[in-house]
């Protein structure tokens, strides 16, 4: 078309994508009238024949570099030529109107991280695009259900803002457990109506992990209306240890996905059943060294790699997706098997046909790297623009959401945090260092006048959530044993997934001034002792996200590290292994604000 019915064209398209995501820009009408001068769609499609075939020079031509072919394993002396977004030629010599040099280098498609929660980075998406789009990572598939147990929707419609900004392609799955269970007090509840009218728009892939899966083996209504509303997209999973017919069921709802995995047998059981499997890597759930061995060019093409929770401190010590494959390689796995997982198994897993290979085609998506086994990216292409400093200086940068989310009934004392009990025998939460899977363990604590205290020769400290969505003002409190705490109290509102304050403390006192310290400073984490703050870092956005640039956040994070390990904290991550003690759908024992929570009996110990 052109002329008049291209313009009208336009505004239909326009239109569309503006319901999609509840409001349009001035700017996209505007763009109306320039898409009238530009070339129409199918004048497009002959400039990217012609370019392919080499009758027209190329836009972009990488020239001096070898491909990795990940379909034969081999590297392949070649240039490669990009029209617009899109990858036109390979394997073959081309002229362009840019040539960029690439000798010596190695180029293979961009990285796919299959799931993570941006949230967690402690920094909004547009700093995260800045912190890893650099290291290879051009795809990120995110689950924003952090910011929705939050805030809700706004949170989400968030994320869909900064997906069309960023440099980086940012896709969103959208949350399917806020919360995740019914015990927890969380600030949104998100049904499958909420959900469903944002499921055509253009930076949705499907349903979120489903995290509640002893609600859908139950077939609990609303586990079953979210289900079925979005059976035919994508669903991706979330079931730690479950097997058998249990697994089968699972499965069955229309799960394809899975993340959970912490053995090879667990991974390959799921591998079996017709799961992809993500391995994982974070700055707390550690799993790669247990499922490299399945890393092989028989098993890649049903392995992807995922960060899901990764801080910016970790990121700047060891990397991201580009840590996870040297590492992998390390281990011995199979380059090839490596480099599939994590661009063309993971295109093809989540129905991203337009990526993950250097081909005619395909998204100009390209890391330029020194090396397969160090991975060290030089330059690295999204969709044919260079991700360098101009690229993220053009980016339009939506204002942040959910400030002053945290809301505290009352000043909190001493007193809120006892432990009050006639019995002996004693729930204690078992932290395992790397895993976010926890030990029931059993302690015989006995009162004093009524009450329980730590035991430090023990290493049994306190463990307490407090509500602050301004709900009930739930405080709930019991015992961790794992951190190595000696002294003060450590707090965070990062508190996976309803995102209460959470507090671990040798003393009561000071477990008080964290948690009202957090809620002063609009959230974040917090280091106290003897009634002092030693260290801090705020998260005022939905009390999980900085303000600042990610350099200043890592600097903050390496304060309160050290501030933790002065309290005796012997946790390479106390603050996210903190968080994930919260989270009710993680085997075996955990802790909400309704309080201790038998995971495997999936209820509230009495």
């Amino acid at each position: 078309p052109s002329g008049f019915s291209y313009a009208l064209f336009s505004l239909f398209r326009v239109c569309g994508k503006a319901k999609a995501r509840f409001t349009a820009r001035p700017f996209d009408f505007i763009l109306i009238l320039l898409e009238c001068q530009m070339p129409n769609p199918s004048g497009r499609l002959k400039r990217r024949i012609r370019q392919g075939r080499g009758l027209e020079v190329a836009d972009i031509v990488l020239r001096g570099g070898r491909v990795f072919d990940l379909i034969t394993g081999e590297l392949v002396e070649s240039d490669v030529a990009i029209c617009g977004d899109q990858i036109v030629g390979v394997f073959d010599r081309y002229e362009g109107k840019t040539i960029v040099d690439c000798s010596g280098k190695i180029l293979v498609p961009g990285f796919i991280d299959t799931h993570l929660h941006i949230e967690s980075s402690c920094v909004t998406p547009y700093e995260f695009d800045r912190l890893v789009t650099p290291r290879g990572v051009t795809t990120a598939i995110c689950d924003p259900h952090e910011i929705a147990n939050v805030c809700g929707l706004e949170g989400i419609e968030y994320f869909l803002t900064a997906a069309q900004d960023c440099v980086m392609d940012i896709k969103v799955q959208l949350s399917s457990c806020v919360p995740s269970t019914h015990m927890e007090t969380t600030g949104a509840r998100l049904s499958a109506s909420d959900l469903l009218p944002l499921a055509d728009h253009p930076a949705v892939i499907g349903l979120a992990e489903f995290m509640n899966y002893p609600g859908l083996l139950a077939e609990a209504p609303d586990a079953i209306e979210k289900l079925t509303a979005f059976q035919g997209r994508h669903i991706d999973g979330h079931a730690p240890l479950l097997s058998g017919r249990d697994l089968n069921g699972y499965i069955s709802a229309g799960i394809r996905t899975e993340h959970e995995a912490t053995s090879a047998a667990e991974a390959l059981e799921k591998l079996r059943k017709g799961l992809r499997v993500l391995i994982r890597e974070g700055s707390v759930s550690k799993d790669l060294h247990a499922l490299a061995p399945l890393l092989t060019e028989r098993f890649s093409p049903y392995l992807c790699f995922c960060t899901d929770d990764r801080n910016p401190l970790d990121i700047a010590d060891q990397g991201h997706l580009d840590y996870v494959i040297r590492t992998a390689i390390a281990l011995g796995a199979d380059p090839l098997a490596v480099y599939r997982s994590a661009s063309l198994s993971a295109a093809e897993a989540f129905g991203l046909k337009d990526r993950g290979l250097i081909a005619p085609g395909k998204r100009a998506d390209i890391v330029v790297i020194d090396a397969l086994e160090s991975c060290r990216a030089s330059r690295v292409m999204v969709a044919g623009i260079w991700a360098d400093a101009t690229a993220f200086g053009a980016r339009k940068i939506a204002p942040p959401v959910a400030r002053n989310s945290v809301k505290l009934r009352v000043k909190l004392l001493a007193q809120s945090f006892r432990i009050g009990s006639n019995r002996v025998e004693t729930p204690v939460i078992g932290v395992i260092e790397g895993k976010i899977i926890t030990q029931h363990l059993t302690f015989d604590i006995a009162p004093t006048d009524g009450q329980k205290s730590v035991d430090l020769a023990r290493d049994l400290v306190k463990i307490a959530i407090v509500e602050r969505h301004g709900k009930n003002g739930n405080v709930a409190a019991g015992f961790v044993q794992g951190f190595g705490l000696k002294r003060g109290a450590i707090g965070s509102t990062v508190c996976h997934d309803h995102h209460n304050i959470a507090v671990i403390g040798a003393d009561d006192t000071d477990m008080a001034l964290a948690a009202n310290r957090l809620a002063e400073m609009e959230g974040g984490f917090v280091v106290v002792l003897d009634g002092q703050v030693l260290a801090e870092l705020a998260l005022p956005v939905a009390g999980l996200m900085s303000l600042e640039p990610f350099e200043t956040v890592e600097r903050a994070l390496r304060i309160l590290r050290a501030a933790a390990q002065n309290l005796g904290v012997i946790l390479h991550e106390p603050f996210l292994q903190l968080a994930f003690l919260a989270l009710p759908v993680i085997p075996h024992l955990k802790i909400t604000d309704h309080g201790m929570v038998d995971v495997d009996r999936f209820e509230v110990m009495p």
